[in-house]
């Protein structure tokens, strides 16, 4: 049986505005962009998504199916496809507002050997607490990874939103979450302290991304690192820390740390490991910071 990866949460098109007022549109979504992201990168990837039967819809199922990503929508949908309109600044940094609702709809799933989430399709109501159960329901078989990927002008004050992110954290195996995630759920403390205590909580692995500077892990047997990023000329941010996600994931998907039945391994994961792993990330994400638009490289592109 082939090995696979199942990602749950919102496919939609991101809509870009530049400062001179330029608009264009690309299709994205964190957990879409992961899902193209390790399909990319050589993997069988799944996501289980909520889109309509529409011009956008459709521009995003040949944006994920031309990639090699299998779409999972079931019989049910939205009355349009999802629209998150990304406003850049002049140094490339943007800022999202959003058009959209969120549901889980049923879908055959197989049994993968990794299930991701994250973002806003794991706590928009109705459908995060689906997504919650589906990733208790996949423990046993699989490992879980998780990105907050936070979206505060469609989430609720961070009071709220933190313990939804707290449980998805207990459930996980691996998490990372941005410098910016973390100074909006606990401002004025130290990323370090915060991924120590997400560590702690039933992770083996926390790794924080801290933008151009790189990023750092805590594993849980209390080891830490850090590792710098490439240099690059950015295009945009958009999907940056997405395709860090799926060169997370591939690169324990690579050294054998994925699947239930290696859950003890990978939790004791040594420096070594991590240092080869994040390494790479950084540099698939420096790719995708130069180019515009979610478009992640391929493995002939890294290798090269």
């Amino acid at each position: 049986m082939t090995e696979s990866a199942l990602i749950i949460g919102e496919a939609l098109v991101d809509a870009v505005v530049r400062p001179d007022g330029d608009r264009s549109e690309h299709p994205g979504g964190s957990p879409a962009n992961v899902a193209l992201g390790l399909s990319r990168l050589g993997r069988d990837a799944a996501l289980l998504t909520w889109l309509a039967r529409d011009p956008h819809g459709d521009l995003v199922r040949e944006h994920l199916t031309g990639s090699g990503v299998r779409v999972l929508t079931g019989d049910g949908g939205p009355e349009r496809t999802p629209v998150a309109t990304a406003h850049l600044d002049a140094d490339g940094s943007a800022t999202y507002d959003f058009d959209l609702s969120w549901d889980l709809p049923e879908a055959e799933v197989g049994s993968p050997l990794v299930v991701h989430t994250g973002s806003i399709g794991a706590v928009l109501s109705p459908g995060g607490a689906k997504v919650a159960a589906l990733l208790a329901a996949h423990r046993d078989t699989a490992t879980i990874t998780y990105d907050p990927n936070l979206r505060p002008a469609l989430m609720a004050a961070p009071d709220v939103t933190l313990p939804l992110v707290e449980h998805l954290i207990g459930l996980a195996d691996v998490v990372k979450v941005s410098d910016e995630d973390l100074a909006w759920l606990h401002p004025g403390v130290p990323v370090e302290e915060i991924a120590r205590d997400w560590a702690r909580r039933g992770p083996a692995l926390v790794v924080v991304t801290l933008g151009g500077e790189g990023a750092l892990a805590v594993t849980a047997g209390g080891e830490e690192l850090a590792v710098t990023a490439p240099r690059v000329r950015v295009a945009d941010t958009v999907g940056a820390g997405d395709s860090f996600m799926s060169g997370l994931i591939d690169g324990l998907w690579s050294a054998g740390l994925l699947g239930a039945d290696h859950r003890e391994a990978l939790r004791a994961i040594g420096l070594d490991a991590v240092q080869q792993v994040l390494i790479r990330c950084v540099r698939i994400a420096a790719i995708t910071v130069s180019r515009e638009g979610a478009n992640p490289p391929t493995t002939a592109e890294l290798d090269a």
